[in-house]
């Protein structure tokens, strides 16, 4: 069974669904004229609560029948087969080495969604060799192919150069922050390098804020 942090399969109807489905609306409204194909999702530092923003959000988008592929890109700490309990022998790595598996990716189905994740497989001694190497366009492209949109899991930008390398090939960047967590100068860096690869910023995810009783439509992932 999924962990009970997917909320939007553990809890729908919750207030925190709610909030993970509005933010498929607003990077849906945010991308009108230039449609997003390929979205990654970073964040500054490691204890941002990134990858279940990643499952949730996933989730959200695949809530219909339009066909979503999660991939988990963070070949140092991957946590998506962890969170979704799925076997993790083949994945994403298997892309770079493997032409049938290009042709063929060990997806996996999440039950009641239009979702398949693409766990990172096994971990190779230095990630971003395969990230750097021009295989990795060919990966995007098929992938591409294969869904609506397909929601890269990267490694945090501050800390390893993975994200970068993956940034300046994608439609979009996704940049999770954490309240209380998260250091402005650390938000700031990571910014900066996002900008020096080119890389398109559509926005950030606040998570562990706290909510505003006053607002009573206010919601906090």
């Amino acid at each position: 069974m999924p962990n009970d942090a997917i909320i939007t399969l553990a809890d729908p109807r919750s207030s925190a669904a709610e909030a993970y489905r509005t933010l498929r609306t607003n990077i849906e409204f945010s991308s009108v004229d230039e449609k997003l194909k390929t979205l990654l999702v970073t964040s500054s530092t490691p204890t941002d609560d990134k990858s279940a923003v990643v499952a949730n959000l996933a989730v959200a988008m695949a809530d219909g029948e339009h066909p979503v592929i999660l991939v988990d890109a963070d070949l140092r700490r991957p946590q998506q087969h962890t969170l979704f309990d799925l076997a993790n022998d083949q994945g994403f790595s298997n892309l770079f080495k493997d032409d049938e598996a290009l042709a063929n990716p060990p997806l996996q189905r999440v039950p009641n969604t239009s979702l398949q994740i693409l766990t990172s497989g096994i971990l190779p001694p230095i990630p971003s060799q395969l990230l750097a190497s021009q295989k990795m366009h060919e990966v995007i492209s098929r992938l591409a192919e294969m869904a609506d949109i397909v929601i890269f899991d990267a490694p945090p930008i501050v800390t390893v150069n993975d994200a970068s390398l993956l940034a300046s090939q994608v439609d979009g960047v996704l940049l999770v922050v954490k309240a209380g967590g998260t250091k402005r100068d650390y938000v700031k860096a990571a910014k900066d390098r996002l900008e020096k690869v080119n890389a398109r910023l559509v926005g950030a995810v606040l998570t562990n804020a706290r909510l505003d009783s006053a607002l009573q439509y206010s919601y906090n992932l």
